[in-house]
């Protein structure tokens, strides 16, 4: 039983296996902890827990009569939660009424109007508009479904009509996004041109954000020479396709893969998150300090073989704070990973297994401000993940920078280092606070701690700035100086070398 475990059990047991696990091609330690990080040299650092289990939610806790079977989704508007019951072809709505407590609001199984089935087969995810209008990824109708708030038909979306979509396919949406204007963007089984975007109207206008292709020189020159029947039997350079999909508050939409493979990831030839702008390009910043190059945002760094798991993180869904700071879900291993507006990583959390805090299969993930609610396939339970205090103390530092307060900012990362003294994030945090308050040898100082180098070049130049401007007059006196002293000398030499031969003509006449 889940209930029966507590965390010490659960760091026991994850620690066993780690110790027990076979690690080939990188040795790693990320399981020894519930929660870690990783620092510039790309070593493992123990952290403080950044969220707690605050409860688990099975279906009897639920107070619902036919249990949870095989969940896919889950949708946060206001207080209301939205959790897509795809084995019973229904949408469960709960209301967060309280910390620790999601109260049933309805099962929606049907609506009203419409040409096909008035009922859903196998949805999997849904989104609601400003306006409150309701769209539903009917996955196994083959069809996105909008509907106003009082569950009437409104219009539908199909199988795009397109000569790059092969005619047999079978079309399955299965994660939707909808936009201010209500257009509509869609990831799709075996559509891989990037996420299908519909105008309001209903209209396929195109594809948007395809992921770039990958492939393997070798195999390029082997298709050039190969016979048909060798290159029907040969791999396809194709893009990747998406798993989830997360439109943000400013209409950008984050978009996560987990198909793609560790050499392509290690090698930065293939994404595993990517932000989308409107012209489909991918704008996601990655200002990670990592010694090797920029921070990779691709999950765990270390992808050896253990405990029956072996290969990349697999990002199955994402979520975005109100402060552009955004979290991963991992399917491969049950883990969540939290990176900020830089691409920094603040933390990582979760694991595989039978207790609080861990999972079988996540497949989907929101948020309510900063906690998070995590949708578990196999186990069939809600996991709502609460702030501790170090957490919180994190991205209060976060947001009292945003909000130009620098000076409290720098407090409060203080207080985190008392938590953690290793955490980089609290050394850049504070540096960076330092540098916005233009008191540029501190920043340089927590900068160069941390081996930041970039900042610590902006927090150079700044500080030179400064440094040339208040010593203005002396360093010209001292430019003077080293002008008109030599001159002198040289002007005095000439006049001495004058008298001398003066004196020595004297003396032979």
């Amino acid at each position: 039983m889940r209930k029966g475990f507590t965390k010490i059990c659960a760091l026991a047991i994850s620690a066993g296996m780690f110790f027990a696990s076979s690690i080939s091609g990188y040795a790693t330690t990320i399981d020894r902890s519930y929660t870690y990080n990783y620092d510039y040299w790309g070593d493992v650092q123990d952290s403080p827990d950044m969220y707690s289990v605050c409860k688990v939610f099975t279906s009897t806790e639920l107070g619902l009569e036919k249990k949870l079977s095989s969940p896919q989704g889950v949708y946060v508007k206001d207080n209301f939660i939205y959790v897509l019951d795809t084995g019973n072809n229904r949408i469960l709505e709960f209301e967060r009424t309280a910390r620790e407590s999601i109260e049933y609001v309805r099962e929606i199984t049907s609506f009203t109007g419409g040409t096909g089935p008035d009922t859903f087969s196998s949805p999997t995810d849904i989104a609601i508009s400003d306006e409150g209008n309701i769209f539903i990824a009917d996955k196994g109708n083959a069809r996105i479904l909008k509907l106003d708030s009082n569950l009437n038909y409104i219009m539908e979306f199909t199988k795009p009509i397109d000569n790059s979509i092969d005619k047999d396919i079978v079309y399955q949406p299965s994660k939707i996004a909808v936009d201010s204007a209500e257009r509509v963007y869609c990831v799709a089984a075996g559509i891989n041109k990037g996420l299908i975007k519909y105008e309001a109207d209903g209209s396929f206008t195109g594809f948007v954000g395809a992921t770039p292709v990958v492939f393997d020189f070798k195999m390029y020159l082997m298709k050039k020479i190969a016979t048909q029947e060798q290159l029907n039997k040969m791999e396809s350079f194709v893009p990747t396709e998406y798993d989830n999909l997360y439109m943000d508050k400013e209409g950008f939409i984050y978009a996560c893969t987990g198909n793609v493979e560790a050499e392509d990831l290690r090698g930065g030839d293939a994404d595993a998150i990517r932000r989308i702008n409107p012209l489909g390009d991918d704008i996601l910043i990655r200002n990670g300090v990592y010694y090797d190059g920029k921070f990779p945002i691709y999950g765990d760094l270390y992808m050896g073989n253990g405990g029956g798991y072996s290969g990349p993180s697999k990002f199955a869904d994402v979520t975005v704070f109100d402060n552009d700071s955004y979290v991963c879900l991992d399917r491969n291993r049950g883990r969540l990973f939290g990176y900020d507006d830089q691409g920094r990583m603040i933390f990582v959390f979760g694991g595989a297994g039978n207790m609080d805090g861990y999972f079988r299969e996540p497949l989907g993930l929101e948020h309510m401000d900063y906690d998070l609610i995590v949708v578990d396939r196999l186990d069939c339970t809600i996991t709502l993940f609460t702030l501790t205090d170090f957490g919180q103390l994190v991205f209060d530092a976060m947001d009292q920078f945003d909000n130009g307060e620098y000076g409290k900012s720098g407090k409060t990362w203080r207080e985190v280092m008392k938590y953690n003294g290793n955490y980089d994030l609290a050394y850049i945090g504070l540096g960076r606070a330092y540098l916005r308050q233009k008191e540029y040898g501190e920043a340089m100082d927590y900068f160069k701690l941390k081996y930041d180098d970039e900042n610590y070049s902006k927090a150079y130049k700044k500080y030179r700035k400064e440094y040339v401007e208040d010593h203005i007059f002396i360093i010209v006196v001292v430019l003077l100086a080293l002008f008109l002293i030599p001159l002198g000398i040289g002007k005095v030499k000439a006049i001495k070398r004058e008298f001398l031969i003066s004196d020595a003509f004297k003396y032979n006449n």
